[in-house]
C-alpha cells in the first residue's frame, strides 16, 4: 500500500508501513557513530566489487574562523573491495556536516592519485574569501582512486605508478573508481541524512579534470555541475609528449637549467607582454605571441652561460612547443599532442612542473621535470610491466613491440569522447577552466577538446551547458604564478545549474603578492583580456573580452 500524508510539514510517502521523507528532504541526521560497521553492498555499485564497509566514523569539532571555518562533521573512513584479490581496495572519506544543504561535492585528485584529496579542501581555483564546500554545507568525498601510494615516495606521493601492474587497479585509476565512489558514498550519505543529494557537483584539476570529464562522459547524470581545470582528459597522449620531453632533454647539450629556462621565459614576457594593450607581466592573448627563441642565442651557438641558450637548447625548447604526431594507431584515436607555450608564456619559474632542475636520465633523477617523472613511472608499470626498464629506451613515436600496449591503455586513458548531449539533456552544467602559462598540461589540449565538443553538440547548444574559460597568466599549481588566479566558479555552477542563471561577465582575482587582488574579466573562449587604453589597470572594468581566430 502506498499512501500520501504529512508529517511535521513535510509530505511524506508511507510504503508498506514505514514512513519515508520525501527525495531531497533531509531529517535530523543520524549518530556519526552508528555509521561505523555500515556495509557497502556490491549491488548499490555501478560497477563490479565485492562490496566494501565503513571502517571509522569520528566526529569533528568545528574549527577555524571567517571564510574558514568549517562547522562539526562527521568524518567517515570506507573502503571498497575489488574483484581480482590481489588488486588494492580503494579507500575513501565522506565528510558529512552537521548543518547540510542538501548538496554533495566529489573531489578528483592529481598526478597518479594514491592518496584521498582534502575533503574540506576547495575547488581548483577557489578563492579563499569564501567558504569551501564544506563549510557551505556540502557533503564532500574522495577516494585515492583505487590504490595507496608508498608514503615516502619523493619528491610526491603523486608520482607512484607501481600499481601499474595491476589490471584492475589500472582500470579503477583511468575512471572505474570514480563510479565506485560515487556509489558509495551516496549510500553513506543516505544513510547518515536519510535521503540522496538533491544537487551533486564534482571538481578536480590536472588528473582530477581528467577524472572531471571522465564522469561527464561515462555517467552522465551522475552529477549536475562539473568543474573540470586544467584537465588532462588526454592522458596517454600527454604521456607520449612526456616521453618525447624526455628523449629530448637528454640529449647532451640539450637540457636548460633553471637559470636559463627563467632567461626564456622573461625574454617570453619582454617580447610579447604589451601586446594586450598593457604592460602588466601577463601576456593575455598566447597564440599571438611569436617569441624567436634565436635572439637569446650564445656567441657561436655554444651553452657558455646562463645568460645565453646554446644551438641544441634552442632546437630543444623550439620542439617541445610544437605539436608532437605519431604516425601509428592509438586505440582512442589520437594522433598526437599540441606541445607547451614555452615561446608564448608557459611558466617556467617552477622547475618541478616543468623541464625540473636536472636532465632525464635513467634512472630518472628525483628532481627531473615532473612530465618525464611522470613517463618514467608509465613505461616502467603501464607498458613494459618492468619496474627495471629504461624509460629512455621506449620510443614515443616508434614504440615497437610496445606500440600495442600502449594503444590499449589509450582507451583506458584517453577520456575524449566530445558527445556530450546526454549530460546536456540531463540538466547537466560544465565549467572548463584553464590557465595559459601551465606548465604541466598544456591549455591547447583543453582547446582542442572543446572544439571537439562544440563540432559534435553544436556552437549554440555547448554554449547552453558548457563554458571554457583561458586564464593568462595562470600556471599549473597556481603558486608563484605571474597571475595566481582566483575565482568562485562554485557559485556561478551552483546558479547555472540550480537557477538556470548561466555566468555572466565573470571576473578573476590574481591573490599573488605582487597582484594586489587586481582583478580581470574571465573570457569565454576564444576570447581574451585587452585594456580598453584607460581606466584603472587593476580593474576588469579597464578591460574587454576581445576575440582573435584560434590557433591554426
Amino acid at each position: 500500500m502506498k499512501k500520501t500524508i504529512a508529517a511535521a510539514g513535510l509530505v511524506c510517502i508511507l510504503v508498506s508501513g514505514t514512513l519515508l521523507p520525501p527525495a531531497h528532504a533531509a531529517r535530523q541526521p543520524a549518530d556519526c557513530g552508528s555509521l561505523r560497521g555500515l556495509r557497502l553492498p556490491a549491488s548499490v555499485i555501478g560497477l563490479p566489487t565485492t562490496g566494501g564497509e565503513v571502517s571509522a566514523a569520528n566526529t569533528i569539532a568545528p574549527s577555524g574562523s571567517g571564510t574558514s571555518a568549517t562547522g562539526a562533521y562527521c568524518r567517515v573512513e570506507a573502503v571498497i573491495h575489488p574483484v581480482d584479490p590481489g588488486a588494492p581496495d580503494i579507500t575513501l572519506r565522506v565528510a558529512l556536516p552537521q548543518q547540510w544543504n542538501t548538496k554533495s561535492m566529489m573531489f578528483g585528485g592529481g598526478g597518479y592519485d594514491g592518496t584521498i584529496p582534502d575533503v574540506t579542501g576547495n575547488v581548483p581555483f577557489g578563492p579563499i574569501s569564501q567558504p569551501r564546500p564544506l563549510s557551505r554545507g556540502y557533503a564532500t568525498y574522495a577516494s585515492d582512486s583505487g590504490h595507496q601510494a608508498a608514503p615516502d615516495f619523493t619528491p610526491t606521493t603523486s608520482l607512484d605508478g607501481s600499481f601499474g601492474l595491476n589490471d584492475e587497479a589500472v582500470r579503477n585509476f583511468a575512471g572505474d573508481a570514480l563510479k565506485k565512489t560515487h556509489d558509495a558514498a551516496r549510500h553513506i550519505i543516505r544513510a547518515h541524512y536519510g535521503t540522496a543529494p538533491a544537487h551533486t557537483y564534482f571538481a578536480g584539476g590536472s588528473s582530477g579534470g581528467r577524472e572531471a570529464l571522465a564522469v561527464v562522459q561515462r555517467w552522465p547524470t551522475d552529477f549536475d555541475g562539473v568543474i573540470a581545470a586544467y584537465p588532462a582528459w588526454n592522458a596517454a597522449g600527454l604521456n607520449l609528449f612526456f616521453g618525447y620531453e624526455a628523449q629530448i632533454l637528454s640529449r647532451p647539450g640539450a637540457f636548460l637549467n633553471p637559470a636559463e629556462q627563467e632567461l626564456l621565459y622573461r625574454g617570453v614576457i619582454r617580447s610579447c607582454d604589451g601586446d594586450d594593450g598593457l604592460r602588466d607581466g601577463v601576456i593575455s592573448n598566447e597564440p599571438g605571441c611569436r617569441f624567436q627563441p634565436r635572439t637569446l642565442r650564445c656567441p657561436g651557438g655554444k651553452d657558455t652561460a646562463d645568460t645565453c641558450l646554446s644551438d641544441h637548447q634552442i632546437h630543444a625548447v623550439e620542439a617541445l612547443s610544437s605539436p608532437l604526431r605519431w604516425k601509428y594507431r592509438l586505440a582512442s584515436g589520437e594522433t598526437g599532442y599540441p606541445g607547451f607555450p614555452f615561446l608564448s608564456g608557459a611558466d617556467m619559474t617552477t622547475p618541478l612542473l616543468g623541464m625540473g632542475v636536472r636532465a632525464p636520465g635513467h634512472p630518472m633523477p628525483k628532481d627531473s621535470g615532473y612530465g618525464v617523472q611522470f613517463w618514467d613511472q608509465w613505461v616502467r608499470y603501464f607498458v613494459t610491466r618492468d619496474p627495471a626498464h629504461d624509460p629512455l629506451a621506449v620510443d614515443p613515436r616508434r614504440p615497437g613491440a610496445w606500440q600495442h600496449r600502449i594503444s590499449r591503455l589509450s582507451a583506458l586513458q584517453d577520456v575524449n569522447d566530445p558527445d556530450l548531449r546526454r549530460f546536456a539533456k540531463a540538466g547537466g552544467k560544465l565549467l572548463l577552466l584553464h590557465g595559459t602559462a601551465d606548465e604541466l598540461v598544456s591549455h591547447r589540449s583543453t582547446v582542442e577538446y572543446f572544439q571537439r565538443v562544440q563540432q559534435r553538440v553544436g556552437p549554440r547548444a555547448t554554449g547552453a551547458f558548457a563554458r571554457l574559460y583561458l586564464i593568462p597568466g595562470a600556471n599549473h599549481a597556481n603558486v608563484d604564478a605571474s597571475f595566481a588566479a582566483s575565482y568562485d566558479s562554485l557559485s556561478s555552477l551552483e546558479s547555472w545549474t540550480e537557477d538556470g542563471r548561466a555566468p555572466s561577465h565573470p571576473v578573476v582575482t590574481d591573490t599573488s603578492p605582487a597582484g594586489n587582488t587586481r582583478t580581470r574579466p574571465l573570457c569565454a573562449f576564444p576570447s581574451w583580456p585587452k585594456y580598453r587604453g584607460h581606466g584603472d589597470p587593476a580593474s576588469a572594468r579597464s578591460f574587454t573580452c576581445h576575440s582573435t581566430p584560434p590557433r591554426t
